[in-house]
């Protein structure tokens, strides 16, 4: 048996960002975090676009349009601390049929209402700032970034084991149980007792919760989101990221084209169920994971409530030439050729047992424990902001005084 006073449960960017505001807030503590897989960031932190957002998209006075407002500044100012590269090259939302303008105009609206400087552009401006995308407006964004992600939460990682804290990778939780002063957890062969625990386990978060009682009738439900890469001809074949006006009907934003901070361009992702967890290949299947969604409630009302587009973004998937119109809607060179496979990632979406997709930051408890249920997107851009929100729960709600 080992103690700690805190154990965080997933080595990604939300539970690295919580270990190391709760070692700063608590000097002194002993913190371990917890990761099943061999390495950190291996899941949604290191498979997302690498993209800073800025906060265009969110319901103003969300914790989603404040933390990622607070995350942007943040995390460029934990870069800059920790010599990691990123780069604030701006996002142009380009319209590309006449049906978008007035959803464009609203997104403007909603932007504004978040205090994020946007700029409107017309047809002509657009042709002057992106010679090769084609659009009848646009919004620019100066503020939204690039960054690799997986670097950001390995020097979190630093942080934290410079103060002393255990990163503890391969420690897969299979049992918890907690007892009036402790929590006690079971990793493989080994048992760790902590006083207190807060997990972010991202795609388990669910059963982790599960583990300890958290009353909160919910599922993950896991959506691939699939991306190519662009040959080396097209590395600059834009200025800035550039993404179509999303459509209030659908939960994702489109497919978009990223630069990404190696210096090159991604196009994607489109956003398919998956038939796994970790399920990153079409043809990955788990037995587990499909059971449980099965017998999911919640499930079977978004299968229901969302048939059509599901099978339109499936259809993308399996179709390349599909996938490429979408492309093709805004910056029209594009060929079949040009498109590369590269790493997907897979998205965490909490699912509420009337059917609700959660679409903001979810947070359940027990006596001794916090959990972050639903991190959606902008999770790795408000990380800093999530982790100090955790942080003060933590100081709230948890006796810190004998440590």
């Amino acid at each position: 048996m080992t103690d700690f006073d805190l154990a965080v449960i997933g080595g990604g960017i939300i539970g690295l960002s919580t270990a190391m505001q709760m070692t700063e807030r608590f000097p002194g503590i002993s913190v371990a975090v917890l990761e099943k897989e061999p390495a950190l960031a291996r899941h949604q932190t290191g498979r997302n676009s690498g993209v800073i957002h800025a906060g265009v998209y969110y319901q103003p006075g969300s914790l989603k349009a404040q933390f990622c407002r607070e995350g942007v500044e943040a995390t460029t100012r934990f870069c800059r601390d920790h010599g990691i590269a990123y780069e604030q090259c701006g996002k142009l939302l380009v319209a590309t049929e006449p049906a978008e303008l007035p959803r464009m105009e609203a997104l403007y609206e909603r932007a504004r209402a978040n205090g994020i400087d946007v700029e409107r552009l017309d047809k002509a401006e657009i042709a002057r700032r992106e010679p090769r995308i084609r659009g009848l407006g646009g919004l620019f964004v100066k503020t939204t970034g690039i960054v690799d992600y997986a670097r950001v939460a390995k020097a979190m990682a630093g942080v934290v084991a410079a103060r002393g804290g255990a990163i503890l990778t391969s420690s897969e939780v299979a049992h918890i149980e907690q007892a009036p002063a402790s929590v006690t957890l079971e990793v493989g062969k080994d048992r760790i007792r902590a006083r207190y625990v807060i997990a972010a386990a991202g795609l388990q978060a669910d059963r982790i919760a599960r583990l300890c009682g958290v009353d909160v009738d919910f599922r993950i439900v896991p959506f691939r989101g699939e991306y190519y890469r662009l040959g080396s001809d097209k590395d600059q074949i834009v200025n800035h990221l550039i993404y179509p006006i999303p459509d209030p009907e659908l939960p994702f934003l489109g497919v978009h084209l990223t630069r990404m901070i190696g210096g090159y361009v991604t196009v994607g992702p489109n956003a398919v169920l998956a038939f796994a967890r970790e399920g990153y290949g079409f043809g990955t299947v788990s037995l587990r994971d499909l059971r449980e969604m099965a017998a999911f409630r919640g499930f079977r009302r978004v299968i229901r409530d969302n048939l059509k587009s599901g099978a339109l973004e499936m259809a993308n998937s399996l179709l390349k030439s599909r996938y490429l119109a979408l492309c093709r809607r805004y910056c029209p060179e594009l060929e079949l050729s040009d498109l590369s496979p590269y790493r997907a990632g897979v998205r965490a979406q909490a699912v509420l047992a009337d059917g609700t997709m959660v679409h903001d930051f979810l947070i359940g408890e027990t006596e001794r424990t916090i959990h972050v249920l639903n991190a959606p997107s902008p999770a790795a851009t408000s990380s800093i902001p999530i982790g100090r929100h955790i942080t003060r729960l933590a100081e709230q709600k948890f006796d810190w005084k004998a440590a």
